[in-house]
């Protein structure tokens, strides 16, 4: 093949990642969840400022469809639910710290 008929190609699992983790609010949902562990939808909403309802609704059932989130129920009695990250979700820990750190260096 000749160099002129060559073209990158974006690999799709890194595009896949990059649709989950740039999509708004997808990575502040992630960072409260692995920074303060399990939180009620109250909280959640409470820690990441302007997000509406309505968005943040949308976002942890994507997150969950991914399996990322997981709803956990706290009270059998009063049927309250707490969100937390999977097992997939945890191990974005080093992803999230390496972009808190690029962050940290190059960000005003």
């Amino acid at each position: 093949m000749d160099c002129l008929e060559r073209q990158f190609q974006i690999c799709p699992k890194f595009e896949q990642t990059f649709a989950i983790l740039g999509k708004k609010w997808n990575g502040l949902i992630i960072d409260v969840l692995l920074e303060e562990g399990p939180q009620r939808f109250v909280e959640l909403a409470g820690k990441i400022p302007n997000v509406s309802d309505r968005v943040l609704v949308e976002r942890l059932r994507e997150l969950e469809e991914k399996n990322i989130v997981e709803k956990k129920t706290i009270s059998e009695e009063t049927n309250r639910v707490a969100y937390q990250l999977t097992c997939k979700g945890e191990n974005l820990r080093g992803v999230m710290r390496e972009v808190q750190k690029w962050g940290d260096k190059w960000l005003d």
